[in-house]
């Protein structure tokens, strides 16, 4: 879904950023222009920013620490 019209930024574009590093909305949108015209889709831009970043928190496996002996 188009997230940013202005800049044809889609929400796959931000998981896309997330996953590639991005974890503020300044480098969102200095990485794909994302609410940097009219800014009316900041706030989507955030949430779906802030959930991609939490689900891929959430995703990663805590491997136990192997002691050597």
């Amino acid at each position: 879904m188009y997230v940013c019209v202005c800049n044809a930024v889609t929400d796959s574009d931000i998981r896309n950023a997330v996953n590639n590093g991005v974890c503020s909305m300044r480098q969102l949108r200095q990485e794909t222009g994302c609410a940097s015209t009219c800014g009316c889709c900041r706030e989507l831009a955030i949430e779906i920013l802030r959930q991609t970043m939490a689900d891929s928190r959430e995703s990663r496996v805590e491997l136990p620490v192997m002691q050597m002996a």
